[in-house]
């Protein structure tokens, strides 16, 4: 792979990791949500398996086909199943703040990650370690959307978006993390969805919806 095509490709993935993580916050629509994230885990596949071929990495092309079953199938359809006896309920409908506002942080915290990044950019200009605030952007988005949703799955959507943020950024600066740390972390994640889909699923079947704001006024 000559060093052009590299660094197209690295730009590429990260372009569509920050298109993703952009349009998750603009949507309402649960289903939205939950493609989005199933791209951008694609995403993310395909940049681990690109810096993999380029260092001639064995073991980061295993970490890639992981990440891409993982993040690209397997939890995008746990959460799916997680929506699909929602009567309807299918959108975000009570936020914290409007669209307008969350567009106008994104460009903010846009801004703040590129900031913060400058650190690292200035160790080298390998295409990696510039696509870094991309993945601050992402992980920073996680939180937005963690802090300022108020339906559980979009909770669990805002937590996997900070989780594939804090992966895009191990990537790009470490070439990553071995394989048996990242098969546990992956493990770990896919538990921890799949107790809260479990949960959420309970909830949604006692009170009729997953709305945090409704739950917090039940009362013994």
């Amino acid at each position: 792979m000559s060093e052009s095509m590299y660094a197209q490709l690295v730009g590429l993935c990260a372009a569509v990791l920050l298109l993703c993580a952009v349009l998750i916050v603009w949507r309402r629509s649960l289903h939205g949500q939950i493609r989005l994230l199933a791209a951008q885990g694609w995403g993310l596949g395909v940049l681990v398996a690109v810096l993999g071929i380029h260092e001639g990495d064995g073991q980061l092309m295993i970490v890639a086909v992981l990440v891409l079953a993982l993040k690209g199938i397997v939890l995008p359809r746990v959460l799916t199943r997680a929506t699909v006896t929602d009567n309807g309920d299918l959108r975000e409908e009570t936020p914290l703040i409007n669209t307008t506002a969350s567009l106008i942080l994104v460009a903010l915290l846009m801004m703040l990650a590129y900031l913060v990044s400058r650190p690292v950019q200035a160790l080298g200009s390998t295409p990696p370690v510039a696509a870094v605030p991309v993945g601050m952007a992402v992980t920073l988005f996680g939180f937005l959307v963690l802090s300022t949703r108020r339906h559980a799955v979009s909770q669990l959507i805002g937590f996997l978006l900070l989780d594939n943020g804090i992966g895009t950024i191990a990537f790009l600066t470490a070439g990553g993390v071995p394989l048996v740390v990242e098969l546990g972390v992956s493990l770990d994640v896919l538990l921890v969805v799949l107790i809260l889909q479990v949960l959420t699923s309970r909830i949604r079947a006692e009170f009729g919806g997953a709305d945090l704001d409704d739950l917090t006024e039940l009362r013994d």
